[in-house]
Protein backbone atom coordinates (compact mmCIF):
# COMPACT_ATOMS: atom_id res chain seq x y z
CA UNK A 1 0.00 0.00 0.00
CA UNK A 2 1.42 3.35 -1.14
CA UNK A 3 1.10 6.10 2.13
CA UNK A 4 -0.80 8.95 1.25
CA UNK A 5 2.15 11.24 2.12
CA UNK A 6 4.08 11.65 -1.45
CA UNK A 7 1.72 9.53 -3.05
CA UNK A 8 2.13 10.85 -6.36
CA UNK A 9 5.37 10.61 -6.38
CA UNK A 10 5.60 7.08 -4.99
CA UNK A 11 3.02 6.12 -7.73
CA UNK A 12 5.17 7.51 -10.43
CA UNK A 13 8.65 6.63 -9.09
CA UNK A 14 7.25 3.04 -8.86
CA UNK A 15 5.72 3.16 -12.49
CA UNK A 16 8.72 4.56 -14.03
CA UNK A 17 10.94 1.68 -12.58
CA UNK A 18 8.70 -1.03 -13.96
CA UNK A 19 8.69 0.65 -17.85
CA UNK A 20 12.37 1.47 -17.63
CA UNK A 21 13.03 -2.01 -15.87
CA UNK A 22 10.77 -3.56 -18.91
CA UNK A 23 8.66 -5.37 -16.02
CA UNK A 24 5.92 -3.57 -17.72
CA UNK A 25 6.54 -4.21 -21.14
CA UNK A 26 6.00 -1.66 -24.48
CA UNK A 27 2.29 -1.94 -25.37
CA UNK A 28 1.48 -3.01 -22.05
CA UNK A 29 -2.44 -0.98 -21.34
CA UNK A 30 -2.17 1.31 -18.37
CA UNK A 31 -5.66 1.25 -16.36
CA UNK A 32 -6.06 3.46 -14.24
CA UNK A 33 -8.57 1.12 -12.26
CA UNK A 34 -5.79 -2.47 -12.06
CA UNK A 35 -2.99 0.13 -11.44
CA UNK A 36 -4.38 1.73 -8.33
CA UNK A 37 -5.20 -1.57 -7.32
CA UNK A 38 -2.08 -3.14 -8.02
CA UNK A 39 -0.27 0.06 -6.04
CA UNK A 40 -3.33 0.54 -3.41
CA UNK A 41 -3.53 4.54 -4.63
CA UNK A 42 -6.54 6.48 -5.50
CA UNK A 43 -6.87 7.28 -9.53
CA UNK A 44 -6.04 10.64 -9.06
CA UNK A 45 -2.16 9.80 -8.26
CA UNK A 46 -2.30 7.28 -11.01
CA UNK A 47 -3.87 9.37 -13.20
CA UNK A 48 -0.71 12.29 -12.92
CA UNK A 49 1.45 9.73 -12.60
CA UNK A 50 0.96 8.52 -16.16
CA UNK A 51 0.51 11.85 -17.31
CA UNK A 52 4.02 12.84 -16.37
CA UNK A 53 5.38 9.64 -17.89
CA UNK A 54 3.43 10.59 -21.28
CA UNK A 55 5.44 14.19 -20.85
CA UNK A 56 8.69 12.02 -20.47
CA UNK A 57 7.96 9.45 -23.82
CA UNK A 58 7.80 6.57 -21.61
CA UNK A 59 3.71 6.18 -22.36
CA UNK A 60 1.64 6.91 -25.37
CA UNK A 61 -2.11 7.89 -25.23
CA UNK A 62 -4.21 6.33 -27.98
CA UNK A 63 -7.46 7.98 -29.23
CA UNK A 64 -10.21 5.98 -27.42
CA UNK A 65 -8.07 4.17 -25.69
CA UNK A 66 -6.14 3.56 -22.20
CA UNK A 67 -2.86 4.40 -21.91
CA UNK A 68 -0.09 2.48 -23.19
CA UNK A 69 3.55 1.72 -22.48
CA UNK A 70 5.23 3.62 -25.44
CA UNK A 71 6.52 0.84 -27.88
CA UNK A 72 9.32 0.50 -28.94
CA UNK A 73 10.37 0.89 -32.35
CA UNK A 74 13.85 0.65 -34.66
CA UNK A 75 12.58 4.08 -36.06
CA UNK A 76 12.21 5.75 -32.63
CA UNK A 77 15.54 3.85 -31.35
CA UNK A 78 17.56 5.09 -34.17
CA UNK A 79 16.22 8.78 -34.14
CA UNK A 80 17.26 8.71 -30.20
CA UNK A 81 20.74 7.80 -30.87
CA UNK A 82 21.24 9.62 -33.78
CA UNK A 83 20.48 12.78 -31.22
CA UNK A 84 22.87 11.13 -28.37
CA UNK A 85 25.26 10.71 -31.05
CA UNK A 86 25.57 14.96 -31.26
CA UNK A 87 25.18 14.83 -27.63
CA UNK A 88 27.13 12.49 -25.42
CA UNK A 89 30.50 12.52 -27.19
CA UNK A 90 30.99 16.55 -27.18
CA UNK A 91 29.73 15.93 -23.52
CA UNK A 92 32.58 13.22 -22.91
CA UNK A 93 35.09 15.55 -24.44
CA UNK A 94 33.88 18.70 -22.59
CA UNK A 95 34.53 16.36 -19.60
CA UNK A 96 38.15 15.25 -19.99
CA UNK A 97 39.26 18.86 -20.89
CA UNK A 98 37.93 20.02 -17.90
CA UNK A 99 39.47 17.20 -15.93
CA UNK A 100 42.62 18.20 -17.32
CA UNK A 101 42.29 21.82 -15.79
CA UNK A 102 41.08 20.72 -12.53
CA UNK A 103 41.93 17.59 -10.98
CA UNK A 104 38.72 17.57 -8.87
CA UNK A 105 36.10 17.23 -11.54
CA UNK A 106 38.35 13.34 -12.56
CA UNK A 107 37.65 12.04 -8.77
CA UNK A 108 34.23 10.22 -9.38
CA UNK A 109 35.65 8.84 -13.06
CA UNK A 110 38.82 7.72 -11.16
CA UNK A 111 36.51 5.97 -8.88
CA UNK A 112 34.44 4.08 -11.33
CA UNK A 113 37.41 3.04 -13.20
CA UNK A 114 38.32 1.05 -10.20
CA UNK A 115 34.42 -0.14 -9.47
CA UNK A 116 34.87 -1.02 -13.26
CA UNK A 117 38.09 -3.60 -12.73
CA UNK A 118 37.00 -4.82 -9.73
CA UNK A 119 33.27 -6.03 -11.16
CA UNK A 120 35.59 -7.29 -13.94
CA UNK A 121 37.72 -9.46 -11.68
CA UNK A 122 34.69 -10.82 -10.38
CA UNK A 123 32.35 -11.04 -13.38
CA UNK A 124 34.57 -13.28 -15.74
CA UNK A 125 35.05 -16.78 -13.31
CA UNK A 126 31.13 -16.45 -12.96
CA UNK A 127 28.95 -19.10 -14.68
CA UNK A 128 26.20 -17.71 -17.19
CA UNK A 129 23.63 -18.09 -14.10
CA UNK A 130 25.23 -15.83 -11.98
CA UNK A 131 26.65 -13.68 -14.76
CA UNK A 132 22.71 -12.95 -15.65
CA UNK A 133 22.46 -12.38 -11.65
CA UNK A 134 24.91 -9.93 -11.58
CA UNK A 135 24.07 -7.85 -14.26
CA UNK A 136 22.37 -5.19 -11.91
CA UNK A 137 26.17 -4.38 -10.32
CA UNK A 138 27.07 -3.30 -13.98
CA UNK A 139 24.05 -1.09 -14.38
CA UNK A 140 25.55 0.68 -11.58
CA UNK A 141 28.68 1.32 -13.00
CA UNK A 142 26.98 2.44 -16.37
CA UNK A 143 24.69 4.70 -14.54
CA UNK A 144 27.31 6.08 -12.40
CA UNK A 145 29.36 7.12 -15.91
CA UNK A 146 26.25 9.10 -17.33
CA UNK A 147 25.54 10.71 -14.45
CA UNK A 148 28.96 11.71 -13.96
CA UNK A 149 29.08 13.13 -16.97
CA UNK A 150 26.15 14.98 -16.84
CA UNK A 151 27.42 16.50 -13.50
CA UNK A 152 31.08 17.34 -14.63
CA UNK A 153 29.81 18.83 -18.18
CA UNK A 154 30.72 22.64 -18.10
CA UNK A 155 27.45 23.10 -20.29
CA UNK A 156 24.37 23.62 -18.37
CA UNK A 157 22.46 23.03 -21.51
CA UNK A 158 23.87 20.05 -22.89
CA UNK A 159 23.73 18.60 -19.16
CA UNK A 160 20.14 19.25 -19.40
CA UNK A 161 19.50 17.53 -22.72
CA UNK A 162 21.17 14.99 -21.79
CA UNK A 163 20.03 14.29 -18.55
CA UNK A 164 15.98 14.46 -19.88
CA UNK A 165 16.80 11.57 -22.44
CA UNK A 166 17.43 9.32 -19.70
CA UNK A 167 14.36 7.57 -18.98
CA UNK A 168 14.26 6.51 -22.80
CA UNK A 169 17.98 5.21 -22.39
CA UNK A 170 17.73 3.55 -19.13
CA UNK A 171 15.03 1.39 -20.46
CA UNK A 172 16.98 0.59 -23.64
CA UNK A 173 20.06 -0.37 -21.50
CA UNK A 174 17.99 -3.66 -20.67
CA UNK A 175 17.62 -4.64 -23.96
CA UNK A 176 21.69 -4.01 -25.09
CA UNK A 177 22.95 -5.62 -22.69
CA UNK A 178 20.97 -8.87 -23.06
CA UNK A 179 23.56 -11.34 -22.89
CA UNK A 180 27.47 -11.43 -21.28
CA UNK A 181 29.10 -11.08 -24.14
CA UNK A 182 27.50 -8.20 -25.08
CA UNK A 183 27.95 -6.72 -21.60
CA UNK A 184 32.05 -7.38 -21.48
CA UNK A 185 32.17 -5.77 -24.86
CA UNK A 186 30.38 -2.89 -23.10
CA UNK A 187 32.63 -3.34 -19.92
CA UNK A 188 35.39 -2.71 -22.54
CA UNK A 189 33.66 0.47 -24.33
CA UNK A 190 33.07 2.05 -20.87
CA UNK A 191 37.14 1.40 -20.10
CA UNK A 192 38.25 2.79 -22.97
CA UNK A 193 35.90 6.18 -22.08
CA UNK A 194 36.82 6.46 -18.26
CA UNK A 195 40.58 6.17 -19.72
CA UNK A 196 40.08 8.94 -21.74
CA UNK A 197 38.94 11.27 -19.59
CA UNK A 198 40.96 10.54 -16.38
CA UNK A 199 43.89 10.80 -18.85
CA UNK A 200 42.72 13.95 -20.31
CA UNK A 201 42.26 12.96 -24.11
CA UNK A 202 39.81 15.09 -25.60
CA UNK A 203 39.86 13.42 -28.54
CA UNK A 204 39.90 10.08 -27.48
CA UNK A 205 36.89 10.52 -25.32
CA UNK A 206 34.49 11.88 -27.72
CA UNK A 207 35.95 8.56 -30.00
CA UNK A 208 35.74 6.22 -27.12
CA UNK A 209 31.77 7.70 -26.51
CA UNK A 210 30.78 7.78 -30.29
CA UNK A 211 32.00 4.16 -30.62
CA UNK A 212 30.43 3.23 -27.57
CA UNK A 213 26.89 4.59 -28.64
CA UNK A 214 27.57 3.04 -32.32
CA UNK A 215 28.02 -0.74 -30.80
CA UNK A 216 24.91 0.04 -28.07
CA UNK A 217 23.03 0.64 -30.93
CA UNK A 218 23.37 -2.00 -33.34
CA UNK A 219 23.07 -4.36 -29.98
CA UNK A 220 20.07 -2.53 -29.76
CA UNK A 221 18.20 -3.05 -33.37
CA UNK A 222 19.59 -7.25 -32.88
CA UNK A 223 17.70 -7.02 -29.95
CA UNK A 224 14.58 -5.04 -30.89
CA UNK A 225 14.21 -7.33 -34.03
CA UNK A 226 14.49 -10.13 -32.12
CA UNK A 227 11.31 -9.62 -29.95
CA UNK A 228 7.55 -7.72 -29.93
CA UNK A 229 8.48 -4.42 -28.34
CA UNK A 230 7.36 -2.77 -31.74
CA UNK A 231 4.44 -0.39 -32.37
CA UNK A 232 1.34 -1.85 -32.32
CA UNK A 233 2.03 -4.87 -29.81
CA UNK A 234 -1.07 -6.38 -27.62
CA UNK A 235 -0.27 -6.35 -24.19
CA UNK A 236 -2.36 -6.15 -20.81
CA UNK A 237 -1.51 -5.13 -17.46
CA UNK A 238 -2.22 -8.74 -16.09
CA UNK A 239 0.52 -9.99 -18.64
CA UNK A 240 3.04 -7.81 -17.40
CA UNK A 241 2.99 -8.48 -13.44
Amino acid sequence: MVRATGKSEAVYERLKGDIESLRLRPGTKLSEVQLGERLGASRTPVREAIRRLAREGLVDFVPGEVARVAAISLGGVRALFEFRMLLEPRAAAMVAAAGAADERVLVPFRELLERLEEFEESFRPLDAAAQARSYHDFYEVSEGFDQAVVVACRNPYLARTISDLRSQTVRLRHLSHSGPRRMLTSLEEHRAMLKAITNGDVEAAEAACRHHLAQTLQALIESVTSQDFVIGAEVHLDAAR
